[in-house]
């Protein structure tokens, strides 16, 4: 069995270029509520750049951390065509709903009501 950091790693290379995802939405494909593990995970990320974790973001649109530095992570999204305004992404426009680990198939919409930021 793959350990949770492999089982992060494996879900985030579904992430398209031009798109981001939540901390909380990988930990939600994972049937998890380990919104820290996967930060944890995303630190250690062995496979940088094959396995993107730049493309992983606050569940409020903020950029959260990098091992590489803030700025840095702001510039390889930007090069990616993501959109970061006052160090936030529009997740209505960016956010890339990842599958859960049970269902084949990607649920349709998802919103982000302001309550939960």
């Amino acid at each position: 069995m793959k350990s949770f950091n492999e089982r992060c790693y494996s879900i985030l290379k579904k992430v398209p270029k031009g798109k981001v995802t939540t901390y909380r939405e990988i930990a939600r494909a994972l049937k998890s509520k380990a919104y820290r593990a996967v930060g944890n995970a995303m630190k250690k990320n062995p496979y940088a750049p094959g396995v993107p974790c730049h493309r992983v973001i606050n569940s409020d649109g903020s950029i959260g951390g990098f091992a590489s530095g803030t700025k840095k992570k702001i510039q390889m999204l930007k090069k990616e065509g993501v959109e970061v305004k006052k160090g936030k992404i529009n997740l209505k426009k960016y956010l890339y709903i990842l599958p859960s680990k049970k269902s084949s198939k990607r649920p349709l919409k998802r919103t982000y009501s302001p309550s939960l930021w």
